[in-house]
């Protein structure tokens, strides 16, 4: 009992010590408590960007990709999304230089890796590029399992039937890996306020169509629900035959088949205009010449380059519902 006054004389001193360590800290160094509190701050910061960044999670016809937000080095083998992509201001690193759309045609220089063809792609070239993303369409889905070896792998592909919801989805997600989501909302309402206008056109005229596609001296026919089918099922042309088969090649048909059906407006796809090769098809024959769409000066030749070659983009989409717009006005 006798050393308690000793201990308690340490236990005041202790806290009389702490009591003006304290009040050194509040009042002489607050500096460096603002300092650390900044500094708390920017941390926070960071993680929120880290955690913003993140990945995107993409379920799609040939599996799932799990890409990284805003990935710096993207191979692309579909030429839509391409176009896309240099509407939104997004940097590639590799593109198939075979077959380049015209409009597209800065992607043939040697600032991008040529990364083969849309149908064989150069592996060893990919590799080398070690990209963050690949996306891919209908035309290189055969090597979908050997390009996802190399990296994330998202195809890209559009629903025929459903052609503008498919493009719109497809356009989302590219918006949310890359960060533009706002620009693309706003490119995707321009695009349906002037369908809009194409589909009223249409109501008007109440015209009948028939879409073909000329290849090598021959002739195909696309109705609804077919790769072209967008002309009558978003924006509201009437089939003159309602029948046609759907299929990627289109159902052949002679000349006599264009002449009987008949249609008010005759609208041409010419592959060989973009894949030069075979023989040049004459679609003013003179069988040709005794239907109401050549009476009436509505064969309507549809640039390849969108319709054909690289359907599904921002700017192909715009120009195809521009070519709509002026076929029927």
């Amino acid at each position: 009992m006798r050393k308690k006054p000793f201990y308690m004389a340490i236990v005041v001193g202790i806290v009389s010590l702490l009591m003006v360590a304290c009040g050194a800290d509040d009042t002489a160094e607050p500096a460096d408590a603002e300092q650390e509190e900044a500094a708390q701050d920017t941390v926070e910061e960071e993680m929120v960007e880290t955690e913003a960044g993140g990945e995107v999670t993409v379920q799609h016809d040939l599996g799932e990709a799990v890409i990284p937000k805003n990935p710096e080095t993207v191979v692309v083998f579909d030429f839509g999304t391409l176009d896309s992509l240099d509407r939104l201001g997004v940097e590639v690193a590799g593109v198939p230089q075979a077959n380049v759309p015209a409009y597209l045609s800065q992607y043939e220089e040697e600032t991008y890796a040529n990364v083969g063809t849309l149908f064989e792609p150069d592996f060893e070239t990919i590799y080398d590029l070690q990209p963050d993303l690949i996306i891919i369409s209908g035309r290189t889905s055969e090597a979908y399992d050997e390009l996802s070896d190399i990296a994330p792998t998202l195809f890209v592909g559009l629903d025929t039937e459903n052609y503008l919801e498919s493009f719109r989805s497809n356009m989302e997600t590219l918006g949310e890996i890359f960060g533009k989501e706002t620009e693309v909302e706003e490119a995707l309402a321009s695009l349906e306020a002037s369908i809009e206008e194409v589909q009223q056109l249409a109501a008007e005229k109440e015209e009948t169509g028939l879409i073909v596609l000329a290849n090598d001296g021959n002739v195909s026919a696309y109705g609804p629900g077919s790769r072209f089918g967008v002309i009558h099922d978003e924006f509201g042309v009437t089939p003159v035959d309602e029948n046609i088969e759907v299929s990627n090649h289109g159902q052949s048909i002679s000349f006599e088949y264009i002449v009987e059906k008949n249609p008010d407006h005759l609208f041409v796809i010419d592959r060989g205009a973009v894949v030069q090769e075979g023989e040049e098809t004459n679609i003013e024959n003179e069988l040709v010449q005794q239907t109401t769409a050549y009476e009436e000066g509505n064969i309507h030749y549809l640039t390849p380059d969108y319709w054909y070659i690289s359907g599904g983009g921002l700017v192909s989409v715009e120009q195809m519902i521009d070519e709509m717009k002026a076929a029927l006005q």
